[in-house]
C-alpha cells in the first residue's frame, strides 16, 4: 500500500521506515521558527530549568509583527529577544528591517523540498508551497525543541484536492482559497495534511501557490502540500538552500481520507466577510458595501506579484477621497524590487501609504488600526472580530484586485469590472 507525502517525512524525520496515520512520532525538525513571541517563549525555556538551547543552528528568529516596535511593552520584548539571541549564539536572526517571517524563510533558504519545519505562528503552513512539510506549533511546543531538538506529532489523514481549469480573468489564487474554504469550512481539514494538485496549480506561479498553502491553515489544515516542480526549483537555484533538497510525494495508490475534485474555469472573485474566514461570499453578494481602509500587504498577498496587480489597476487613477489604502511588501527585498520597478511611484501618485514591511495592521498591532464602525478590505488572511486592533469595526478579505479596485471606488467592487 502506498504512502502519503506526509507519512513519508514524518517517517524519515523520526528514523523510522513507515509510519501511519494516526501514528504518533517523535521528530527532529530542519528548523523551528518563532518571531515576536520569542520572548514568551524564551521565558517558558528558562522556566523548565535549561540556560542555554541545544540546537541554536535549527532555530529561526524573525521580528516582524510589531516592527519597529510601536509600545514599550513591544519594546522590551525585542530587547528581550535580541539578548536571547546573543547569549546563545543564534545565527539565524532577522531583524527589523528584513520583512514578515513567513515570506523572509523563503527567501532565507529554510523552506525547501523534503524540508520538515514547525513555527509558532500558525501561518507557517506556507512553505507547503515549496514541497516542505511545515506546521504551526505553540510556544511551549517551541520552547521543548530549543531545550531538546524534538517534537512528537501525530502522523495527519490526508485530504487531496485535485484542482483543474483555466482561472478566468480578474480571478486569483486568494478567491480559489476563499471558496475552497466557504465549502469545507473553518474545521473542514481539521489536523489533516491538505495536498492541493491538478493543472491549475501547475500553472500557478510560485507566488500564488503561496496564497494557497498559507491560507489552508484557515480550514484547519496541518499542511497544505504542492508537488515541487521546476518553478520552485528556479527559485532555489537563486538563493543559499540551508538544507538538503529532496523531493518527496505521495505514492500513485496512496489511500487519501477524500479527494475533492474542483473546476474553476467558472470561479468568481470572493470575499470573507465579518467575521469569520469561512463566512465566503461571491462579489455579487457584498459588491456596493462602503470601505474606510484597504489593506494590500501580509504574509498572504505582499509579494511582488501582488504589488503589480494592484499597481496595474491603479496606475493613472486615484483611490476614494474617504479611503486609506495602505501598503506593506512582504519582506525588504520585495520593497527594493518594488522601487526599482516603480510600482511604488504608481501607487503613491493614486494616493496610498507605502509602510515597511511587517505584520503591522493584520494583527491589530499599529500602522493601520481601525476605529468603531470602520470597515476594512485586506488582502491579510484572518477577519476575526477585533483581528485589526478594534472588535468594533469589519473586515472582509479578498485578491489583491479586489481590494486595489475597491480602494478606487469606495466600495467592495468586483475587479473584472476593470478587464
Amino acid at each position: 500500500m502506498g504512502k502519503t507525502f506526509a507519512e513519508k517525512i514524518l517517517a524519515r524525520k523520526s528514523g523510522k521506515n513507515e509510519v501511519k496515520a494516526g501514528e504518533i512520532v517523535t521528530v527532529q525538525p530542519d528548523f523551528v521558527m518563532s518571531h515576536d513571541n520569542s520572548a514568551a517563549i524564551s521565558k517558558i525555556f528558562k522556566s523548565i530549568g535549561k540556560k542555554r538551547v541545544i540546537c541554536p543552528e535549527k532555530i529561526v528568529i524573525v521580528l516582524d509583527h510589531c516592527a519597529p516596535a510601536a509600545s514599550e511593552k513591544y519594546a522590551n520584548n525585542h530587547k528581550i529577544i535580541r539578548e536571547f539571541v546573543s547569549e546563545n549564539g543564534i545565527k539565524n536572526f532577522y531583524e527589523i528591517n528584513t520583512g514578515i517571517c513567513h515570506q523572509v524563510l523563503p527567501e532565507k533558504g529554510f523552506a525547501y523540498p523534503g524540508a520538515l519545519v514547525l513555527g509558532s505562528d500558525s501561518h507557517t503552513t506556507t512553505y507547503g508551497a515549496f514541497g516542505a512539510f511545515s506546521t504551526g506549533i505553540g510556544r511551549s511546543e517551541a520552547a521543548a525543541i530549543w531545550a531538546t531538538g524534538k517534537l512528537w506529532l501525530k502522523v495527519p489523514e490526508t485530504i487531496k484536492f485535485v484542482i483543474n481549469g483555466k482561472m478566468p480573468k480578474g480571478v486569483y489564487s486568494k478567491d480559489l482559497v476563499l471558496k475552497i474554504i466557504g465549502e469545507i469550512g473553518a474545521d473542514g481539514a481539521l489536523y489533516k495534511a491538505v495536498e492541493f494538485t491538478g493543472n491549475t496549480i501547475d500553472e500557478m506561479s510560485l507566488s500564488e501557490r503561496m496564497v494557497i498553502s498559507n491560507m489552508a491553515v484557515e480550514m484547519g489544515a496541518k499542511i497544505g502540500y504542492m508537488k515541487p516542480d521546476e518553478k520552485v526549483f528556479e527559485f532555489l537555484n537563486e538563493i543559499d538552500v540551508k538544507g538538503e533538497v529532496e523531493v518527496v510525494f505521495s505514492d500513485e495508490d496512496a489511500v487519501y481520507e477524500k479527494v475533492i475534485e474542483m473546476d474553476v474555469s467558472h470561479l468568481s472573485p470572493k470575499v470573507s466577510a465579518p467575521h469569520t474566514v469561512d463566512n465566503v461570499k461571491d462579489i455579487e453578494e457584498v459588491k456596493g458595501t462602503k470601505i474606510n481602509q484597504a489593506l494590500l500587504g501580509t504574509c498572504t498577498n505582499g509579494r511582488l506579484e501582488d504589488l503589480r496587480i494592484a499597481a496595474k489597476i491603479l496606475k493613472g487613477k486615484k483611490i476614494d477621497k474617504n479611503v486609506r489604502l495602505l501598503v506593506f511588501p512582504a519582506s525588504m527585498k520585495i520593497y527594493k524590487e518594488a522601487l526599482k520597478e516603480g510600482i511604488f511611484e504608481i501607487l503613491l501618485d493614486a494616493g496610498a501609504i507605502i509602510l515597511n514591511p511587517n505584520c503591522g495592521p493584520c494583527l491589530g498591532a499599529h500602522e493601520g488600526v481601525l476605529a468603531d464602525g470602520e470597515v476594512c478590505i485586506s488582502t491579510a488572511n484572518r477577519n476575526f472580530k477585533g483581528r485589526m486592533g478594534n472588535k468594533n469595526s469589519f473586515i472582509y478579505l479578498g485578491s489583491p484586485a479586489t481590494v486595489a479596485v475597491s480602494a478606487i471606488k469606495g466600495e467592495i467592487s468586483d475587479p473584472r469590472e476593470f478587464f
